[in-house]
């Protein structure tokens, strides 16, 4: 009997975390530019009882993700989809953001909305960085929203004369799939199926412990010591939220982005943080 299919792209610990929640009697089919995490991802999900199997997937190229797509089609009827693929400010190059976080998601979420089944979910993850940076004019905003996918970068935002390093792109990028979101919610909704992001704080991830010990990295520990929580979340507590926003329970909830950060971004505004 063919199983419908979850789609989970990036072998990291939120998606990890997420589809050992979600992914009970589904055919797992998981993506990762790094094909050993990948399969290390495949490892622990089998063994656990799960069935899941991978293939290469690279944000940063179209042609890679249709592939991958139709790899996921053979399976079954893709229902459920996790992104949480993605490169960091202290681990990539600005045009390396620019392609993997901005537009590699941007067409990631395009064409999984062409076959996502009706009533299937979809959960993105994006980052409170898409929070904390100055506020974008409407006309900026709906261009990162609508613009299509081989033009984004051709926005005068984006160009990389007025970006200012890594960082700064990482957020824009974030700003980018938020309003991504609430556009291609609307598309999947004429099947009545649901998008949503996550924007996590400080997660305790590998990847987060690069950030720890890279350029900003007493930047990112300060903040989440004098935030409300006085902690780093756990990629458990994305996936509580996850769980719901990809369950009928959340049958009302699509195009939006939920902050998941312990009230870092309510401390960075409204607190006494000022680095």
């Amino acid at each position: 009997m063919t199983k419908n299919v979850l789609v989970l792209c990036g072998a990291g610990q939120i998606g990890l975390a997420i589809t050992r929640r979600v992914a009970s009697g589904k055919k797992i089919v998981i993506g990762d530019k790094n094909e050993s995490n990948a399969k290390h991802v495949e490892t622990i999900l089998n063994e656990a009882g799960f069935d899941a199997i991978s293939y290469p997937l690279d944000l940063a190229s179209k042609p890679s993700i249709l592939q991958f797509i139709k790899h996921a089609q053979h399976h079954g009827p893709i229902t459920t989809f996790i992104n949480a693929a993605g490169v960091s400010p202290s681990q990539a190059s600005i045009e390396t953001i620019l392609d993997v976080d901005l537009t590699g998601t941007a067409c990631l979420l395009e064409e999984i909305g062409h076959v996502i089944e009706p009533y299937g979910t979809g959960v993105t993850i994006s980052s409170q960085s898409g929070y904390r940076m100055a506020q974008l004019t409407q006309e900026e905003d709906t261009a990162l929203a609508t613009t299509p996918v081989d033009q984004l970068k051709d926005l005068p935002l984006l160009q990389i004369n007025q970006i200012q390093d890594t960082l700064h792109a990482y957020q824009l990028a974030k700003r980018c799939s938020g309003k991504r979101v609430m556009a291609q919610a609307v598309k999947w909704g004429q099947k009545k199926a649901r998008l949503n992001a996550i924007s996590p704080g400080i997660i305790v991830t590998p990847l987060a412990l690069d950030e720890f010990n890279g350029p900003r990295g007493d930047f990112y520990k300060e903040m989440f010591a004098k935030s409300p929580a006085g902690r780093p979340g756990t990629a458990d507590e994305v996936a509580h939220l996850a769980a719901l926003l990809l369950s009928e329970e959340g049958a009302f909830i699509t195009g939006s982005d939920f902050l998941i950060d312990g009230g870092a971004t309510a401390q960075f505004f409204y607190g006494d943080f000022t680095s």
